[in-house]
């Protein structure tokens, strides 16, 4: 198995040049190209008489060539047109070399495969790939795989350097017989080499059939590498020395008694969770998700004071300065009064202010401190750092969060996100994290009636605002650009502001982007926080973090152009008191097919997991994972929604193969990620 290994691993022996390339394709190692699996098919072992041919899919034609021209009008392109017993095709080619002149001399037999379609001079093929062929060649016998490419790698390339890969290159098992005998799996080597020349019994449709052996091999294949590789930064993660921390509960009960809520059922069990791992002498790395409203700050409050009361610091991190600076002041209200310190650290302090949070921080009088990535630069000092709490943590790259981290000996982390994790995506891709979830809202929310309006219908919306605030309530407008663009010719803010401000005399309209400077920000945000302005323009700095009770109405236009996650948020901002609460999302036509889909999922849900469930249907792992994609093995073959039962069954089965076969364990990693395993560090 190591020999094969070893083998497996050398780098590709070909020209630096086509090495450059390959590399681009994530070809490095010679068992690379052994998982470059097609993308599809070509059937060459068919040849249709031309007449016969169907329309609008790949079909293999012959013919001999009886003219061929490069027209010049509209645009340079070469036209060839053959003949057979049943008629005559057009070939056309918008791009062409000079060589390809001499392949389509009169009377030359071409085999063309391509789609033909019906076009202004009879039927054609655009762009097909040809070759010359003599009389009787003969007909491929299998199918002809398609594989993923870029700009100067071709397909007979590529298959010419996979074809010798599997022949030279062992393909012994990574996984133990009675696993495969268990699931019932086909042998790896039989799999990879159907895929690569399948059998001449086998059609294309068959070939793209998801619960074919092939195909269900190579899934829980690569959705064990993935388990297991997270299962090995979970376990590096608990062999790591980490502060005990258990506090008196003082604070927390005070802070309790000063509270105008009580903690839902959901909120208490998940802070025992927590403190379970906070007195643990490992790391915490454990991820608290809840909906929108559902208190996650609150959480994260009890959980720094017990931190503080073991004489611990604590940082927070949000990825926005608005973000960062809510929890500043929510936090300050709540621990000042409990005689705490609790300092700001962001980008744009001035000097003066940067160097005293600075000098609070590395003496250790500032027991939480607040801020933005600016927390993890260089120059910045904890006295005794305990606890790492970073909000929306998704928005965070796994450089930035393990920046952070080492800004202690080895701190506790909390990581929070406002959105939910659909419970695949947990299985898959947070396998190394602990997870806690708040699943209940606190009482008294009232539900948020969403309404999807025409753009159209503008001048209603403004009405129902007027009467909104004649009611004594706020409302937010939500703009997605700043400034006019040519390009996307959206309703700005700065506009938008300037319209309603003249439409809305008699109420104060105020204007929040993030191009303005801290304490502007800060001031408009106070003045909305005690209605001083009832009606707020703003950018989408406003989606997570902001809470004023008193906003009843969110009014946010081109909502066609946002995500379901943002839309979720920025739809979070209202409902948060006791009036009834309207989300009314303005939209313009033509809508995509994308974006009539996010709607409708908006429109129908207000559950968070459901929504998220529902988006990364729409937009695959890939996207849904923003900034942490950087840090696991995505996957390739496998979908998980369709291999949600392969993927349990990797996942109860990766920690039995850590345990009793381990040489088995690093064979399949070092197959599988070529040891990117050790990207999972934060």
């Amino acid at each position: 198995m190591t020999h094969a290994n070893d083998l497996a691993g050398q780098p590709l022996n070909v020209a630096p040049a086509l090495a450059k390339k390959l590399d681009k394709l994530g070809l490095r190692r010679r068992f690379d190209l052994v998982l470059h699996l097609p993308l599809r098919y070509e059937d060459e072992t068919h040849l249709y008489p031309i007449t016969a041919a169907p329309y609008g899919q790949p079909v293999l034609v012959e013919g001999r060539v009886i003219a061929h021209e490069v027209q010049f009008r509209p645009r340079k392109q070469l036209l060839v047109r053959i003949e057979d017993a049943s008629g005559v095709l057009l070939l056309r080619f918008i791009h062409f070399y000079p060589s390809q002149l001499k392949q389509f001399a009169d009377g030359a037999l071409v085999r063309a495969m391509g789609e033909i379609r019906r076009g202004f001079h009879g039927d054609e093929m655009v762009h097909p790939k040809t070759r010359e062929v003599v009389d009787g060649t003969p007909l491929a016998e299998s199918l002809t795989p398609v594989y993923p490419t870029v700009n100067g790698v071709t397909q007979p390339m590529l298959r010419k350097l996979i074809r010798s890969e599997l022949q030279s290159l062992p393909l012994p098992e990574t996984l133990p017989p009675s696993v495969i005998a268990h699931l019932q799996l086909q042998s790896f080597a039989d799999a990879v080499r159907l895929l690569h020349s399948p059998p001449p019994e086998y059609s294309a449709s068959q070939l793209s059939e998801p619960a074919l052996p092939a195909w269900q091999r190579l899934k829980f294949d690569e959705l064990m590498a993935q388990q297991l590789s997270m299962r090995l930064a979970y376990r590096a993660r608990r062999q790591g020395r980490a502060p005990v921390v258990r506090g008196s509960g003082r604070l927390r009960e005070a802070l309790f008694a000063s509270l105008p809520f009580r903690l839902t059922a959901a909120q208490h069990k998940v802070l025992g969770e927590i403190d379970a791992d906070l007195a643990q002498a490992h790391p915490m790395h454990r991820l608290l998700q809840g909906d929108v409203g559902s208190g996650k700050t609150v959480v994260a409050a009890l959980a720094a004071l017990t931190a503080i009361e073991a004489g611990f610091q604590v940082a927070l991190m949000a990825p926005t300065e608005i973000l960062a600076e809510q929890h500043y002041r929510k936090l300050s209200g709540w621990l000042a009064p409990l005689g705490l310190t609790v300092s700001w650290l962001s980008g744009s302090l001035r000097k003066k202010q940067k160097e005293l949070a600075l000098e609070q921080m590395a003496s250790g009088t500032a027991h939480l401190v607040v801020g933005t990535h600016a927390l993890f630069q260089d120059g910045v000092d904890f006295a005794r750092l305990g606890l790492a709490i970073v909000d929306e943590q998704h928005r965070f790259g796994v450089g930035q969060r393990l920046a952070l981290k080492q800004k202690g000996e080895e701190p506790h982390q909390l990581m929070m996100s406002a959105t939910p994790i659909p419970r695949t995506l947990a299985m898959s891709f947070y396998a190394d994290l602990d997870v806690s979830v708040i699943d209940e809202l606190p009482p008294g929310r009232t539900p948020i009636v969403t309404k999807l309006i025409n753009s159209s219908r503008r001048e209603e919306v403004v009405d129902f605002v007027h009467k909104t605030c004649s009611e004594g309530q706020q409302v937010y407008w939500v703009c997605p650009l700043i400034e006019e663009s040519e390009t996307l010719q959206l309703q700005t803010a700065v506009e938008t502001h300037r319209q309603l401000a003249a439409q809305l005399g008699q109420w104060h309209v105020g204007l929040l982007h993030g191009r303005m400077k801290a304490d502007e920000k800060a001031a408009v945000m106070a003045a909305f926080g005690s209605n001083q302005l009832q009606i707020l323009v703003a950018t989408t700095v406003i989606e997570v973090g902001v809470d004023v009770p008193n906003a009843s109405l969110m009014v946010i236009e081109h909502a066609e152009r946002m995500g379901l996650a943002q839309l979720h948020q920025l739809r979070g901002r209202v409902g948060r008191g006791s009036a009834r609460s309207v989300c009314m999302l303005l939209f313009e036509n033509p809508l995509s097919d994308v974006a009539k889909a996010r709607l409708k999922v908006i429109y129908e849900n207000v559950d968070g997991f459901e929504i998220a469930r529902q988006d990364l249907l729409i937009r695959g792992p890939g996207e849904f994972l923003g900034a942490r994609q950087s840090g696991v093995p995505m996957l390739r073959f496998a979908n998980l929604e369709d291999d949600i039962e392969l993927l349990e069954a990797a996942r109860e089965l990766a920690p039995e193969i850590l345990a009793r076969w381990p040489e088995a364990a690093d064979a399949h990693l070092e197959r599988w990620l070529s040891g990117r395993e050790q990207f999972l560090k934060a």
